[in-house]
């Protein structure tokens, strides 16, 4: 990944709220806001998991207008509004004239998964000629990516990536290619997703879900040796991507430089879990260090996707320890008051870079001792410049990004 790339703009909204802040906030309490997912429908089982980390009742109308939000799901209103707080963070206008190239790099799970459910029921209870042409135009995987573009008169290249959770790290190393490149001027590349009753009825029928504890809250306990599932959420993240020397001109601030980057597939993982390849991993990340002139002791930090997934978290954990071995960074795991999807560890990222602290959702006393991972609570260590984020997602993908803050 060249040096020249840097994050001037965030945007990210989820259950914790809308904007920086609110994300900041609820990392540093420690304790994830969730709510009842109803299901009308009757999906999920008697003794299921039935909260979730929902945006429910969200205002965001200030950067989606209620009549362009009626045509849109709820992915497509979340990735616009993620999308306009980026911009306004980055202190760029909403859209820019003929002479400016955007491009867009949006990465979801599973879509707009309810927008889904209603045109298939259509189907199914009175035939394909009442599908609604409505619900179809935006139940594809790159529909928020498209009304993006639109909002922003983006015209460069528009990608989509369905890579689970590898997503949200593979669009901002796409992104930052396109624009170290020179295809794009600046790049939108962030991360959404909704939970609908159905999807998360199915992930809790698989076992994924980690279950209240005996007070009623979710705690997926990253790393612990009582983790036994995640906690689903949903919200957006975009960041903006431009070149630094374009950055510096226009007197932007610098949220952080992309330093480098790093992809992988393990090829021992099942299509729907995650496999035991951690040695291969490490070698891969290693090597892509070293082509930028980085070793793992050059990392002063990890903000990891460790979710409280029994395999995923296993994985993550092994791949940690072979690729630092004793030499272990402080490791947060933001994803345990975020949920998993809707790429808040992105954000998590940089709002930690920029001095936000985060309480560790694990123990000491709690930790697998079969992984060998604690978590650190507080900020980042006083002196840490460079963060290593990572993503490793079932089926196989991995990615990974190393973030650098300005020096002062």
């Amino acid at each position: 990944m060249p040096d020249s790339v840097v994050i001037t703009g965030l945007g990210t909204l989820g259950s914790f709220g809308v904007g920086q802040h609110a994300l900041a906030a609820v990392l540093e309490s420690g304790l994830a806001r969730t709510a009842l997912l109803l299901d009308p429908c009757g999906y999920r089982r008697s003794n299921g998991v039935a909260h979730a980390a929902l945006c429910g009742d969200l205002d965001f109308a200030r950067y989606v207008d209620a009549a362009r939000a009626r045509r849109m799901s709820l992915p497509s209103r979340l990735a616009v509004a993620a999308c306009r707080l980026a911009l306004e963070d980055a202190g760029l206008p909403l859209r820019d004239d003929d002479r400016v190239t955007r491009s867009v790099a949006m990465a979801t799970t599973f879509g707009a998964g309810v927008y889904t459910e209603k045109l298939l029921g259509e189907i199914i209870d009175s035939g394909p000629r009442a599908a609604s042409p409505f619900l179809f135009t935006d139940c594809v995987a790159n529909a928020p990516a498209a009304h993006i573009a639109i909002d922003v008169l983006a015209r460069g290249a528009n990608l989509t990536v369905v890579q689970r959770e590898a997503g949200p790290l593979l669009t901002l190393i796409e992104g930052a290619r396109d624009v170290a490149a020179g295809r794009a001027d600046l790049c939108l590349a962030g991360h959404v997703d909704e939970i609908g009753v159905l999807m998360h009825s199915v992930l809790g029928r698989m076992q994924a879900l980690c279950p209240a504890d005996a007070d009623g809250r979710l705690r997926p306990r990253p790393f612990g040796r009582a983790r036994c599932g995640f906690l689903a959420g949903e919200g957006s993240t975009v960041v903006v991507l431009e070149r630094a020397r374009a950055a510096r001109a226009r007197g932007a601030r610098v949220l952080a430089r992309l330093v480098g980057s790093a992809r992988a597939f393990d090829p021992s993982a099942p299509r729907a879990d995650w496999g035991r390849g951690a040695d291969l991993l490490a070698t891969r990340l290693t090597h892509a260090l070293a082509r930028v002139g980085l070793s793992p002791r050059d990392l002063d930090a990890v903000v990891s996707g460790a979710s409280g997934s029994v395999r995923g978290d296993a994985l993550e954990a092994h791949s940690l320890r072979a690729l630092f071995g004793a030499q272990m960074p402080p490791v947060f795991a933001p994803k345990a008051v975020t949920g998993e999807y809707g790429g808040g560890n992105v954000a998590s990222a940089l709002v930690l870079l920029a001095g936000a602290t985060c309480a560790s959702p694990t123990p000491n006393d709690e930790v697998d001792p079969a992984l060998g991972v604690a978590l650190h609570a507080g900020a980042l260590p006083a002196r840490a410049r460079r963060v290593l984020v990572s993503g490793l997602a079932a089926g196989g993908a991995a990615a990974w990004i190393v973030l650098e803050r300005e020096a002062t």
